[in-house]
C-alpha cells in the first residue's frame, strides 16, 4: 500500500532536521509541494536546500500541487473563520488525493515537508484525514516530528519559555485580537503568538509587558528584536514591513510576557 510521510522540517535551517527525518527523506519516492506562487518561492527554496543537503542520491521526484484560494478577510467572525478554513482544507484534500492517485505507485512512498512540527499549527494532518475520508485513494500515514518555531524563538533569545511554576500558552494572534480588550487576559502572564498577519501586540496598552520577537527563525535571514513592548513595537512593525518587501513573505512568532518583580 502507498505510504504518506508527513515530515516536520523545522523552521527552515537544514541543520535543524532530525535524524529520523533524514532517514524518512531518503526513502521517499515523491515529494509533494503546495505551490503558493512566486511570491513565496523562498518557502520552496528552503525545502530544496534540505533535500540537497540530506538526500545525496536524488532518486526522487517533485510534484507541485496548486494552492486553492482561501478567504483570509480580517473581518471574518469566529464561525466564518472556521467555515473558510474548512472550505480551504476540503479543496486542498481534493487536489492532494488526485495528485497522490496520479503520481504515486501502489506501493510508493510520498512525503510532505511541513514547517516546524506537523502537530503545532499546521493543517496537513487534518487535510490528510480528509483525503483518507474521500475514499478515492488508499494509503498509510507516518508522522515525523520536527523542531518548532517556538523552540527556535526561545533559543534565539536564549530564554526559557516558561518561568518557574508557570504554564506555556501558545495561541494564534486572531484569538487575542478577538478579546474585549487588547492584551493578555487576567491570569495569563506569558503567551507565544503565532500566525499573526501583522503585529497584534502593538495594540496592547498594558504597562510592564515585554516582547521577544523573531522572523525566519533558524535560517540565514533570522531577525530578532526584544525589549519592553511599548519601546520596540514600532521597530518590530517597521522590520516586518521591510523584511516582507525584501523576501515577498514572512514567517514570524513572538512571546509576550508580563514582567514580574524578582523573587
Amino acid at each position: 500500500m502507498r505510504e504518506l510521510l508527513v515530515i516536520g522540517m523545522g523552521p527552515g535551517h537544514p541543520d535543524q532536521i532530525t535524524v529520523q527525518a533524514v532517514q524518512a527523506l531518503n526513502r521517499t519516492d515523491v515529494f509533494f509541494r503546495i505551490d503558493k506562487g512566486d511570491g513565496k518561492s523562498g518557502l520552496n527554496a528552503a525545502r530544496d536546500e534540505i533535500l540537497r543537503r540530506h538526500v545525496p542520491e536524488a532518486g526522487y521526484r517533485l510534484v507541485d500541487i496548486p494552492e486553492p484560494p482561501r478567504d483570509r478577510s480580517p473581518s471574518l467572525t469566529a464561525d466564518g473563520y472556521q467555515g473558510a478554513v474548512g472550505d480551504w482544507h476540503a479543496a486542498r484534500a481534493e487536489l492532494i488525493a488526485a495528485a497522490v492517485d496520479a503520481e504515486l505507485g501502489p506501493d510508493g512512498i510520498g512525503a510532505f515537508l511541513v514547517w516546524g512540527d506537523p502537530s503545532v499549527y499546521d493543517s496537513m494532518l487534518r487535510i490528510v484525514d480528509r483525503v483518507r475520508a474521500l475514499g478515492t485513494v488508499d494509503f498509510t500515514c507516518t508522522v515525523i516530528p520536527g523542531v518548532t518555531s517556538v523552540q527556535a524563538l526561545a533559543a534565539a533569545h536564549r530564554i526559557p519559555l516558561n518561568r518557574v511554576g508557570e504554564p506555556i500558552h501558545i495561541t494564534p494572534a486572531r484569538r487575542l485580537a478577538q478579546l474585549p480588550e487588547p492584551g493578555l487576559p487576567d491570569g495569563l502572564d506569558s503567551a507565544v503568538v503565532m500566525l499573526d498577519r501583522g503585529f497584534t501586540a502593538a495594540d496592547f496598552s498594558e504597562p510592564g509587558l515585554s516582547v521577544f520577537w523573531g522572523a525566519y527563525l533558524g535560517t540565514a535571514d533570522e531577525t530578532v528584536i526584544s525589549g519592553p513592548l511599548a519601546e520596540v513595537a514600532d521597530e518590530i512593525i517597521a522590520a516586518r514591513a521591510e523584511l516582507r518587501e525584501r523576501h515577498g513573505w514572512i514567517m514570524d512568532t513572538y512571546l509576550v510576557r508580563r514582567e514580574q518583580a524578582e523573587a
